[in-house]
């Protein structure tokens, strides 16, 4: 991947005309957010870039010095291949080739740790112009959140057991310039950490890296198997080990290339109330009670960047970022884990915010295989996976039009279609209703939440697809190019093909037709009349 910091690879995106500068004044709490946000609800993926604010300010009027960043990582495929250095339509075969082996991390002294640049600690972090609130943390849903909230923070925490890392992503709104909340899930690792800790009488020592290597960010967004060091695994994403320093008040270590790390405890002793905040569901979350996240110490580069995610309404980047990971993370658990090597692809659709839905593409063998898949991947993350469709090599399984048109033709919801249950909830607002307990919104009832597996794939032989033959729409594309008519994105199927038996007889009809031989086609039906 080749990039040390996130400034060399912002560079690396201007030299690639996928950065978009502004150098007007604009208001982090009305302005930036809502400007990131009209790319996601009005241009193509394709045309969709990465934002940089180098002139910053608030609604009191403070100017910042630091700029903000946003969609820098998942504006669109093409940015996030920028970051993996590699073609747009290999990211999956990088990322699977990379990580097949770990590459441990390296530590490095303080003194080479560019994050360490600038300290702050004890009356730093103290007063309406201390800690946090140096830095332009924006507003995400101007009208709707309470306040700002860090949403590109990767979280590093331990296991209090095993001291294994971990390097998460999660939210935390802003309350003082020296506590933040944590929205924190018990299926998630840092759910895991949490509640060990919690058994054990003490809180949970935590960093909040902001502003990472590209490398570091994609892992913390994937669902990698618990107790693997996320590091390792950026590591071999970045072509090399990524150096790590030690922070300053906790027993933790974080990347030295970082922008910002925020070090503090997350308690174990009580909660607080947190949100509401627009959620990558397309819904506002409720506010609930959620941990408390006490600042000891933030460390930074003169000047650092900060780094938002725009999330909220999918597609975002965040559904961007987490469906390409996580892509690559289960097809290789079912190729090389389930024992499945007909499976061809994996996705995870925008539309259902990179989440709630999984597609599998597969040639099976045998009619158990799609069914196979569908428990495999359901077996990873309970929250994950609402809706799992399984379709044949011929659908395109990244366009939702495409899977639609499977699932209405090649299913039957009665023989197809299983409904399971004893999932997770996650920011589900059909799962349970606003005034529930925490431990039903996230378990529903006594099966916990539902979903649905659906077997699209043809039990049998099929017509031909009613498009016209290749050799004809290439023909066609030709002359709609020499037109000068606007740039084609084509969709599978664009042309049709068989996909079974058909009769030699009926194929030569249509070859006649073509050759204007249409007439002595329809002679020859006159010989096949009969009374009614």
């Amino acid at each position: 991947m080749g990039y040390k910091d996130l400034r060399s690879y912002l560079t690396a995106l201007e030299k690639a005309g996928l950065l978009v500068r502004v150098d007007r004044p604009v208001n982090k709490d009305t302005e930036l957010m809502p400007l990131v946000r009209w790319q996601y609800r009005g241009l193509p993926e394709e045309e969709r870039k990465a934002f940089l604010f180098t002139n910053v300010t608030d609604s009191s009027g403070r100017k910042y010095e630091s700029p903000v960043v946003v969609a820098a990582l998942g504006a669109s495929r093409r940015v996030y291949a920028t970051a993996m250095g590699c073609p747009e339509n290999e990211t999956r075969a990088s990322w699977l080739k990379l990580t097949a082996q770990r590459t441990p991390p390296v530590m490095v002294p303080k003194t080479k740790a560019p994050v360490k640049e600038v300290i702050l600690q004890g009356a730093d972090l103290q007063g309406p112009g201390g800690g946090l609130s140096r830095l332009p943390i924006p507003i995400s849903t101007p009208g709707f959140d309470p306040a700002p909230f860090i949403t590109a923070g990767h979280w590093v925490t331990k296991d209090p057991h095993t001291g294994i890392r971990n390097v998460g992503h999660y939210r935390a709104q802003i309350k003082a310039p020296n506590r933040t909340g944590i929205q924190l899930i018990p299926t998630q690792h840092v759910g895991i950490h949490f509640f060990e800790s919690q058994k054990l009488g003490k809180p949970l020592e935590a960093a909040i890296v902001i502003g990472a290597q590209p490398a570091v960010a994609m892992t913390a967004v994937a669902k990698l198997p618990y107790g693997v060091d996320e590091f390792e695994v950026a590591g071999s994403l970045a072509g090399e080990p990524v150096e790590l320093v030690k922070c300053e008040t906790v027993d933790l270590e974080v990347p030295a290339s970082a922008e910002i790390v925020i070090e503090g405890i997350i308690r174990t002793d009580e909660w607080e109330p947190e949100a509401p905040f627009g959620e990558y569901t397309g819904y506002l979350g409720e506010r609930r009670y959620h941990p408390i996240f006490e600042v000891q110490c933030i460390t930074h580069r003169r000047q650092p960047i900060f780094q938002a995610f725009i999330s909220q309404f999918p597609p975002s980047e965040s559904s961007m970022v987490r469906g390409l990971a996580n892509e690559a993370v289960y097809y290789d658990l079912l190729v090389n884990h389930a024992n499945l090597p007909s499976v061809t692809d994996v996705s995870f659709p925008q539309e259902a915010a990179a989440q709630h839905m999984i597609v599998i593409q597969m040639k099976k063998n045998n009619q158990a295989e799609p069914w196979r898949a569908m428990h495999a991947v359901n077996a990873v993350d309970p929250t994950y996976g609402k809706i799992a469709v399984v379709v044949d090599p011929d659908v395109d399984p990244r366009d939702l039009s495409s899977i639609l048109w499977a699932i209405y033709t090649r299913s039957q919801p009665h023989r197809d279609w299983r409904i399971i249950t004893g999932k997770a909830s996650m920011l589900d607002p059909s799962a349970a209703p606003p005034n529930a307990p925490p431990e039903q919104l996230w378990f529903p009832g006594v099966e916990g939440a539902g979903g649905v597996m659906i077997d699209a794939t043809r039990k049998w032989d099929y017509p031909p697809i009613s498009l016209p033959k290749r050799e004809y729409m290439e023909k066609a594309r030709a002359m709609w190019e020499e037109l000068g008519l606007p740039r084609l994105r084509p969709k599978v199927p664009w042309y049709g093909y068989l996909v079974g038996e058909w009769p030699q007889e009926w194929l030569d009809d249509a070859d006649a037709a073509v050759r204007g031989d249409y007439y002595a086609v329809g002679e020859k039906m006159t010989k096949g009349r009969k009374p009614f």
